[in-house]
């Protein structure tokens, strides 16, 4: 536990259940620059936090190679990335008092980020790395929307494990956790992300990662 002081027990959730159904197949086990995706999703948060959770298909744990992350449980994922991130919930110590959940189809976050998000853990239920949005917005229903009302929203984000347990107990779906916690009326907090730190969607995303990764220097859990 280098990167951070030591007060309370943080654990990080990768979450690597998805189906690939947008991508073709399942990115998260896709290789990039010589490490599966989720791997570096998984090297990216090892030095911040006290143990690691990684939620894959439920149809390969089990399976040949299914299980092989470096990770302190390899857990079953749900139908939906809500339900997965419960199901990495339920195998929490119950001394963990802070969670980091990060999309494992986003290897690239960087170390000063992560630590953005662990330096802020006490001053909200939720802490969310955001961007700004470069591109003009348009409403569907017609005329522009103004960009500066409008953030993007990265993971890792981190939790009071209370408040993620509680924001979660309903089984409501969300694309991301912070939104849950908004829903509850939670107090979220935004720190400066990275657009380095995008997330896999399109094969086209793989050879930009593949690219930044030759590049420059891989940095991941390495500061």
């Amino acid at each position: 536990m280098s990167q951070r002081d030591r007060v309370d027990s943080v654990w990080g959730i990768v979450v690597a259940g998805g189906s690939g159904a947008r991508f073709g197949q399942r990115k998260q086990l896709l290789e990039l620059a010589g490490r599966r995706v989720a791997d570096r999703a998984l090297d990216a948060l090892r030095p911040f936090v006290d143990g690691l959770i990684v939620v894959i298909p439920a149809d390969l744990v089990g399976a040949p190679g299914g299980d092989r992350f470096e990770a302190d449980a390899v857990v079953a994922g749900g139908d939906s990335r809500s339900a997965s991130v419960r199901a990495g919930l339920a195998h929490l110590p119950a001394t963990v008092t802070h969670v980091l959940v990060h999309d494992a189809a986003r290897p690239l976050a960087d170390p000063d980020l992560i630590q953005r998000v662990v330096a802020a853990l006490s001053q909200g239920d939720a802490v969310v790395p955001v961007v700004a949005v470069a591109d003009t917005l348009r409403r569907v229903s017609g005329g522009p929307a103004d960009r500066a009302d409008f953030v993007a929203v990265q993971t890792p984000q981190g939790f009071g494990i209370d408040a993620l347990r509680a924001a979660h107990s309903s089984g409501a779906e969300a694309t991301d956790d912070a939104s849950l916690i908004d829903a509850r009326g939670g107090r979220v907090v935004h720190v400066e992300g990275n657009p380095r730190n995008f997330k896999i969607t399109v094969a086209h995303d793989l050879i930009v990662a593949e690219a930044l990764l030759r590049a420059q220097p891989d940095t991941a859990g390495m500061a």
